[in-house]
């Protein structure tokens, strides 16, 4: 891959990329992050990742040194400098370099990173046959709904999942099952999918609401309530979505068969559905 990072007014590739050991950053996980999927060279539903990076700098009180349209066209051009076709961009803006103290230093200037990453596509369509996944407390902070770099929990919960042969960790809190480590997650009884509803026990996901209006379109029957851990251990079908896997059954839960062990009628009908999405999209951009 030629330049595939963006880092402070600069392109360059990932070896010449360097940050300062005093970034908040690394020293405090200060910061916001947002991952766009890149299909045949266009970004996906990049304004959608805008305006949620937007909010969560809000919620942190973090300074966007560009605005809205200066990322896009930074991310657009990052992707073009980079020759990347099925990828994905991650970008992280934090409050900057200081010396170390816990509250906002004065005359700080914010720190912003992008870097493209290429997919491997063939994991992908694997994982579409579907996934296993174990549940977990949920053991977080309170403001999930921020997209912000404190991701040990995450970390912790998806190396959970790893050392027992699953590809994701779904979180059990007070209020019922809220979202998984790195994915959104829906369960289907009686033709009814239930999922967490916005707030800031989950994050609001670009492809999660992309979800809910195919479902809407289709006459599909939504509840937004928290479903209880019974309930998904009994559903039908169960899914996730997120920026890479789009919509992935998950066929296996704490060990015990979902359904029939493979993707259901509601989630190939919205995974068809988010196959044609994409579709149209790529159509918009050659037209």
């Amino acid at each position: 891959m030629a330049e595939n990072v963006f880092l402070n007014g600069k392109y360059c590739k990932s070896e010449e990329a360097l940050v300062s050991i005093e970034d908040r950053g690394f020293i405090f996980g200060d910061g916001v992050y947002e991952v766009m999927r890149c299909y045949k060279g266009n970004l996906f539903e990049i304004e959608e990742h805008l305006l949620r990076l937007e909010r969560s700098a809000s919620r942190i009180a973090l300074p966007l040194p560009y605005s809205g349209g200066e990322i896009g066209d930074i991310c657009n051009n990052l992707v073009q400098k980079s020759k990347a076709r099925d990828a994905i961009l991650y970008l992280q803006v934090t409050r900057g370099i200081a010396p170390r103290v816990h509250h906002f230093p004065s005359s700080i200037s914010p720190t912003v990173m992008m870097k493209v990453y290429e997919i491997d596509e063939k994991e992908v369509l694997e994982r579409k046959n579907g996934v296993k996944a174990i549940s977990l407390p949920d053991e977080r902070w309170d403001n999930c709904d921020i997209k912000c770099i404190n991701l040990l929990p995450n970390v912790l919960a998806k190396e959970k999942a790893r050392s027992e042969g699953a590809y994701e960790a779904i979180f059990v809190g007070s209020e019922g099952v809220s979202e998984c480590a790195s994915s959104n997650v829906f369960c289907v009884s009686e033709g009814t999918v239930f999922t967490a509803p916005l707030g800031k026990k989950i994050l609001a996901g670009i492809s999660r609401g992309a979800v809910l209006k195919l479902a809407q379109e289709q006459g599909i029957e939504v509840e937004l309530s928290y479903p209880s851990l019974a309930l998904l251990q009994s559903a039908e079908e169960i899914f996730i979505t997120n920026t890479v896997d789009e919509v992935t059954p998950v066929t296996d839960l704490d060990g015990k068969t979902v359904g029939k062990g493979k993707a259901g009628p509601v989630t190939l009908r919205l995974q068809e559905s988010f196959r044609e999405m994409v579709y149209d999209f790529l159509g918009a951009q050659k037209g």
